[in-house]
């Protein structure tokens, strides 16, 4: 479908074209239309590595199947069987662990709502198998922290490193990491669904909203569709889209049918029909979403197509995150998602606050810590200074 958005997608090497055309594939007929055009010429090492990079490589490898064999080559094949069979034990053992967290919380009086992994699988793609996590992501209430972290340590968990100076995770983070050596499995424990200064619903909203995932005999708690889709949009904004995982999400999402009006009224409340729109135009563009009129009234805005546009730039880099979010582009990128003046300021407050990393180049008594804050400025200047020397 082409809405004319005008976005640039030039740019675009062609092995990812491929990809994305592979990923529109829905039946065989729909596949000799223009596979065998699209195959020519093609750098299959770096299609292998476009399909990785973007997490997309278990469902392409579904998608080859209904495509001539002699079309594609016996390695390229071989390679994604490999990497889909890898994924299928991970997301299986990710489901059971899943499964046994969320009973030990459950039990423990911790309300719990698992955000992606094996419940967004099963639930946008109706197969584990078909959809990539590294690990899982937990949502409770801040509250009980203290006791999810007791929990998890007695599980054989270990906690990831925990920047605290002057309480600035508060401030600055949204989870906790913990990873299981023996088991070889990474939990996130989440109190908010993204970053500050993001507005977003409380978690008694999310909780009252929630649903229950299938994928296991114990329940297990997802949030609800409205809630789902504006968490879904807000994380791949957050991260430029630079993967097409995220961007799949929403495409699966909207396919599945869902309920524009619930969800209108959650993103007009939390100030996103801007990055909801940047969503549905990379989904229509790159992966031929079809979007009704509803839908479209969140894309006419000039700022969701400069949004988007960026996302493109951001998804033909095949960048990791550390190298894309360090850049002076995505830092510009970042400042424009914000919706209001006030969340503006407060990212410049959020700025201005001490960080570990100001602790680590001046090292001062903890009972003097408050000078953290006159003198961050001309601790991020130092910093910056010996970077560029």
């Amino acid at each position: 479908m082409n809405n004319n958005y005008s976005l640039d997608l030039s740019i675009l090497p062609k092995e990812l074209k491929l990809l994305l055309e592979i990923l529109d594939i829905e039946n065989y007929y729909k596949s000799e239309i223009f596979i065998n055009e699209s195959v020519k010429d093609i750098d299959w090492e770096v299609f292998l590595q476009l399909a990785i990079h973007h997490r997309v490589y278990p469902i392409i490898y579904s998608k080859l199947k209904i495509i001539e064999e002699k079309l594609i080559p016996t390695h390229v094949i071989q390679t994604l069987n490999q990497e889909y069979k890898k994924n299928t034990f991970q997301m299986l053992q990710l489901s059971a662990e899943m499964e046994k967290v969320s009973e030990l919380f459950i039990k423990n009086q911790i309300p719990t709502l698992f955000l992606k992994g094996p419940v967004l699988a099963a639930e946008l793609y109706g197969d584990i198998s078909l959809r990539t996590s590294k690990d899982l992501d937990i949502l409770i209430p801040i509250n009980d922290l203290e006791k999810a972290d007791k929990l998890l340590l007695s599980l054989g968990y270990e906690k990831g490193k925990f920047h605290n100076i002057l309480n600035e995770w508060k401030w600055r983070n949204q989870h906790m990491e913990y990873f299981h050596p023996q088991k070889n499995i990474q939990l996130e424990i989440h109190w908010r669904l993204n970053p500050r200064p993001t507005k977003e619903p409380s978690f008694h909203t999310l909780w009252k909203r929630k649903r229950v995932s299938t994928v296991t005999s114990f329940p297990v708690y997802f949030l609800g569709e409205e809630d789902l889709f504006l968490y879904l949009v807000s994380h791949g904004a957050r991260h430029g889209w630079f993967r097409l995982r995220w961007l799949l999400d929403i495409d699966k999402m909207i396919k599945k049918g869902i309920d524009f009006d619930k969800i209108i009224f959650v993103l007009k409340k939390y100030q996103s029909f801007h990055i909801a729109g940047q969503a549905i135009i990379l989904s229509s563009e790159l992966l031929k979403t079809p979007i009704n009129e509803k839908m479209r009234l969140l894309t006419v805005s000039n700022r969701s197509r400069t949004l988007a546009q960026a996302g493109v730039n951001f998804i033909k880099e095949m960048l990791p995150l550390q190298i894309i979010t360090s850049s002076n582009t995505y830092k510009r990128y970042q400042f424009s998602l914000y919706s209001s003046y006030m969340q503006r300021i407060y990212s410049f407050i959020l700025w201005l606050y001490p960080s570990y990393f100001d602790a680590e180049t001046l090292k001062i008594p903890k009972s003097f810590h408050f000078l953290y804050f006159p003198l961050r400025p001309f601790l991020l200047a130092w910093r910056k200074i010996r970077k560029l020397t």
